[in-house]
């Protein structure tokens, strides 16, 4: 493992101890960062109308298509970072 790795692990156990639970958009930010991060670009067909949930995943993960996983990463951890201040 990496450096990038272990601080990436980090993140991901350090966002379940946040003090408050972050709006939606920063949790389909960190969906989507996540996604990107560990499988790549979005995959699969967008989930129908009333599925808003699914659409919304699918839309934020699709925002990030093109990152390289490691800076998928980094951002994942930056925002994390942020978020517990």
């Amino acid at each position: 493992m990496t450096d990038l790795d272990d601080r990436f692990d980090q993140a991901l156990q350090d966002v379940q101890s946040l003090g408050e639970r972050p709006d939606n958009e920063v949790l389909l930010k960190l969906y989507a960062l996540y996604k990107q991060a560990t499988e790549g670009d979005v995959q699969g067909e967008k989930p129908g109308f009333f599925d808003f949930v699914g659409s919304a995943k699918y839309e934020a993960w699709l925002q990030v298509k093109g990152v390289d996983a490691n800076e998928a990463k980094q951002r994942y951890i930056d925002l994390v970072a942020q978020l517990h201040g």
